[in-house]
């Protein structure tokens, strides 16, 4: 099967590679020009955080809000009551990753093809988790500001991936990042000082705030996660179609979650390639072999690495050297070809 030939299941490819979003450097064109080459069956817009702010993973969501600002503090991000220079230079930023992106994808001749393209956003428990108050406390301390924050993401990222479907002629997948997650619901978050603490978000209000936004975008939502340990059995609740995480950070007495995960309807974004290059250069193959041997231990037919599977970095490449995230997403794309391919012919010593 080749790339530009995956499988398609409720919107989602499968048998494909695609990255996480974050890229190295500050060229959009060029990141636009490298995603679009490496990632044919599932591009996505980068995320190119070394400009600095406004172009993080919480400061690209000044961009994305709908009738909500937010401004930088010397802590971080905190709301504000009118657009401040954050908020232009996110709104800026964005639109030139947009435009470069639209560009290239005219250039390949892709335009109006009806490929598939991701676009991804901080997800509401991670954004209401580092941005502040007015007070200086987390958002996340304030159910009817956390209800506020998640309602304007939810707009502003289905606005948003309606323009990019739009400019493109493509079909969206949206991934919503979730790292802080687990911080979340253990309520392990540091408050505004010592004194302060930030209250563990019991599991059925935080599964409510994260379906708020999946189930207001027009596409299939991917919930990416890349905490150790990802907390899976929580993700299985929600109304994603897929769910992303980091495959090293998966105990191997936790593997039956990955299991649960595919009995429950979940397609996977697997995280196999490491987000910097090891002292020995990996092969595909190696690469390739936890994935095999995972859905063989759970019993699940290899098909399965073709069906419901999508192969990634382990993370976002943003802190890589281009080298080696060059590298990573060829990686990426062998692994899944071969599971593609002919999985069943797949050995290992």
């Amino acid at each position: 099967m080749s790339d530009n030939e995956s499988g398609d299941r409720r919107g989602i490819p499968t048998g494909v590679a695609t990255g996480v979003g974050s890229w190295p450097g500050t060229d959009p064109r060029e990141a636009a020009a490298t995603i679009v080459g490496e990632l044919p069956a599932l591009a996505h817009l980068p995320e190119l955080p070394a400009r600095g702010v406004g172009s993080d993973m919480v400061g690209r969501a000044s961009a994305l809000l709908v009738d909500m600002q937010f401004d930088t503090t010397t802590r971080g991000y905190r709301l504000s009551a009118r657009p401040g220079s954050t908020a232009r230079r996110a709104h800026d930023l964005l639109r030139t990753d947009l435009d470069a992106l639209e560009e290239i994808w005219e250039t390949a001749g892709l335009t109006g093809t009806g490929r598939t393209v991701k676009v991804q956003s901080v997800g509401p428990l991670t954004l209401a988790a580092h941005l502040e108050l007015a007070n200086g406390h987390r958002v996340l301390t304030d159910s009817g500001a956390v209800r506020d924050l998640t309602e304007s993401l939810a707009e502003g990222l289905r606005n948003h991936g309606a323009e990019v479907g739009k400019r493109l002629g493509a079909d969206i997948v949206v991934q919503l990042d979730e790292p802080s997650l687990g911080a979340v619901l253990e309520g392990s978050l540091r408050g505004a000082s010592v004194l302060n603490t930030v209250r563990a978000v019991p599991e059925p209000e935080a599964l409510s705030i994260l379906d708020t936004v999946v189930t207001a975008q027009s596409g299939p939502v991917l919930i990416h996660c890349c905490a150790a340990p990802p907390p899976l059995p929580f993700l299985r609740g929600s109304a994603a179609a897929a769910i992303g995480f980091d495959m090293t950070t998966v105990a191997t007495g936790n593997l039956d979650a990955i299991g649960e995960l595919l009995d429950a309807g979940k397609y996977l974004a697997v995280g196999l390639v490491p987000t910097s290059a090891p002292p020995t250069p990996p092969s595909w193959r190696g690469l390739a072999e936890p994935g095999v041997r995972l859905v063989d231990r759970l019993g699940f037919p290899r098909r399965t690495l073709t069906d419901r599977i999508l192969v990634t970095p382990t993370c976002g490449l943003g802190a890589a050297p281009l080298t080696w995230a060059r590298r990573a997403l060829d990686l990426s794309r062998e692994v899944a070809r071969a599971y593609a391919d002919d999985p069943e012919s797949l050995t290992f010593e």
